[in-house]
Parts: structure tokens; sequence; C-alpha cells
């Protein structure tokens, strides 16, 4: 029996450059934005002193763009949230970065086999029943992930103001608004 190692018969893979990926600059799977969401939201003094308060309507910053994505910044005082709504053709990754927000939709289906954990994929967070009306509370730390087309509605209800951090891929362009019943009404490009 030959004793000659992957190593010693294909050589080292390292020292092949041609034959390594490049480093990607910019994201490009959902777990890539997933994980600058969770990037950023370390890197306190990236967003920390840009954020402002607004007693009248939800302040937004756009931290950051890239090819075919924005990262946005949202203040959020007690009482504050944007109705239901979609966001068009965009897929979406949602942190809070500080306090507390509530997402409601139309249904939230849990899809884990019994017993199975908390924290799917498509993000964590405790989720209050499901079906019609479901609700989430979203803390800092979890990461929410959503589709093209995805209906909920975003709250701050409780009395501490909060920031969330928010990447559409690509770009927002709408975020069609919903009547209660999640039906399409009218059409806003407010980020949320």
């Amino acid at each position: 029996m030959d004793n000659d190692s992957d190593l010693q018969i294909a050589g080292d893979i390292l020292s092949v450059q041609h034959l390594l990926q490049p480093p990607r600059e910019h994201p490009s799977t959902v777990a890539d934005f997933a994980g600058l969401a969770r990037t950023v939201a370390a890197d306190r003094a990236l967003w920390e002193g840009l954020v402002e308060y607004d007693a009248t309507s939800r302040w937004y910053h756009r931290l950051r763009t890239g090819p075919g994505y924005e990262v946005w910044l949202l203040s959020w005082v007690p009482g504050q949230g944007t109705g239901g709504h979609d966001h068009g053709l965009s897929s979406g990754v949602l942190t809070v970065l500080r306090g507390q927000l509530t997402e409601r939709t139309e249904r939230i289906t849990d899809a884990r086999p019994a017993g199975a954990a908390a924290g799917s994929a498509a993000g964590s967070g405790s989720a209050a029943g499901s079906g019609a009306g479901a609700s989430r509370v979203l803390v800092p730390g979890e990461v929410r992930v959503f589709a093209p087309g995805y209906a909920h509605e975003v709250i701050n209800d409780t009395l501490e103001p909060a920031v969330s951090l928010h990447i559409y891929f690509p770009g927002l362009t709408e975020m069609p608004m919903h009547a209660p019943r999640c039906t399409p009404a009218i059409r806003d490009v407010v980020p949320a």
C-alpha cells in the first residue's frame, strides 16, 4: 500500500492561487447579507453617532450602498410603526440594534419539528401564536431574513426608543402599503 497523502499527490491547494476564489468585496448570498448585518451591528462606532430620534416620523439614514443593495439605519420612538407593507421585489435583512420592536404579520408559520430549538435561518424571536395576526418580538442580536413580497408591520410598542438596521437587495424601490388584511392599498418608498 502506498503512503502518499492527498497533499503529496495533488500539492498544496493554497499554493495554487488560481484555484482559490478571490475574496468578495460585496455580499452576494443571503448568508452574506445576514453576516453584513451582524458585522455592522457589532461596529457601534459606525452607526451609533448617526442615530437621531424624531417624534413626528420615523427617522432613517442610508448607511451604505453597494452593487445591488442598500443598508439603512432607522430609529423608532415609542408608538412609531410602519403600517402593513411589503418591500416589492426586494429581499431583506432586519436586525434590532437597540431596544425592542414587534413584527406583526398576517401569518407567521413555525415549520420547525416538535421539540426543535427556536431560531431558524429565517430569524428568531418569540412568536406569539401562529396563523392570522401573529406577532414576534425582535431584540438586539436577532436577524430576520425575508423574501420579496413578505408582508409585515413593524412597531415600537415599548416605552423606550429603538434602533434597527435594514438591508435590501436589490435596493428598495417600492414599499407597497397594505390594509389591515394585507391587501395592497398604496405605494411608498420609505424604508422599513
